[in-house]
């Protein structure tokens, strides 16, 4: 099944070749930019500079645009503008809130729960969310090389109680299509493996990432396919989104979300009806809504378990059953994630 894109990128639809690259390497990383594009007051430049220290500033200009000029508070925005209190040092908040050093099996490879292991396929992210549970992730120690691929294959093939293979990072779709495809054809002949799982925020942020060429090699794997999506806001739905999920769907792969219960952003619960109606409309199922992780440089997206829960009683007064995530905590040393209770 080939999908690649014709020499214009217009005939079939598709987004031109490389465009999805060339976005990424034009992404915003400069706090000065930032605040310059969305036209921010100066008094919020200086709180950007200091946490741009500590974990850098990185935002493509597809996401960029879906923002409110002018308003430090945009839902998008404040996902992703360094602010100052990052530099304040939290009691119980830290580097590694889920504890993953002690489940890393070997490099990039992390086994927590039974059935399923968890790649991390790339260290890059088209966008740095400042609430990544990931933001303090030792990546340069976790970037296989090729020979340690063929051992972590090695890994997966030995144990027969493996159903899915999940490509995380970072974000997995920020790796070369070539890099893509040959570790998915390789796990492919993996007999026991059943799924293949991605978690990625790269078709939200830049749309054009599914082009022709990632197309076939989701199309070619007899791996059943899911991928979910990370979008914490409805106005993160635009109509290009829409159409990238469509062409997802076209090959078979199966859309859900997951979203973090974030202060400032979703805390309330008309923001969490809208986002699980639009997702909806994006022909996407939500999936869970995490508790937040207490991770060091992000105390200020805190939201309490206790106002999660009322939000989502509140939420279930809203939607159809179908159209509720389900509100969890990842709790380290759990053999799944726990879903909170009370509501």
């Amino acid at each position: 099944m080939l999908l690649h894109c014709s020499p214009s990128g217009n005939d079939d639809g598709l987004p031109e070749p490389g465009a999805w690259q060339r976005q990424l390497a034009g992404a915003i990383r400069d706090p000065r930019a930032l605040c310059q594009r969305l036209g921010l007051d100066p008094s919020w430049l200086a709180g950007a500079l200091s946490g741009h220290e500590l974990f850098e500033v990185r935002v493509p200009e597809a996401f960029a645009a879906r923002m409110r000029i002018g308003d430090p508070h945009d839902p998008l925005l404040r996902q992703v503008l360094p602010l100052a209190n990052e530099v304040d040092d939290t009691p119980g908040f830290v580097t590694d809130p889920l504890e993953e050093a002690q489940h890393t099996a070997r490099r990039g490879l992390i086994h927590k729960y039974a059935g399923r292991v968890l790649l991390i396929t790339s260290p890059a992210c088209a966008v740095n969310c400042r609430y990544c549970f990931r933001r303090h992730f030792p990546y340069s120690d976790n970037a296989p090389t090729r020979l340690q691929w063929d051992e972590t294959l090695n890994y997966l093939r030995d144990d027969t109680s493996l159903r899915e293979a999940i490509l995380s990072g970072g974000d997995p779709l920020a790796a070369s299509d070539r890099q893509l495809a040959w570790l998915v054809a390789r796990l492919d002949g993996i007999a026991h493996l059943k799924r293949l799982r991605l978690h990625t925020r790269l078709p939200v942020v830049i749309p054009d990432r599914v082009d022709g060429v990632m197309l076939d090699w989701l199309a070619t794997t007899r791996l059943q396919k899911v991928m979910v999506l990370h979008i914490n806001h409805a106005n993160e739905i635009d109509d290009a989104v829409i159409a990238a999920c469509a062409r997802l769907k076209a090959v078979g792969v199966t859309l859900l979300n997951q979203s973090v219960i974030l202060k400032g952003v979703n805390d309330d619960v008309d923001s969490l009806e809208a986002l699980s109606e639009r997702l909806f409309e994006a022909d996407i199922l939500p999936y869970y809504l995490h508790a937040f992780d207490p991770v060091a440089g992000a105390a200020h997206f805190a939201v309490s378990d206790e106002d999660a829960e009322a939000l989502m009683a509140e939420l279930r007064t809203r939607l159809p059953g179908f159209l509720m995530p389900t509100l969890v905590r990842e709790i380290p040393g759990e053999a799944s994630k726990t879903p909170l209770q009370g509501v």
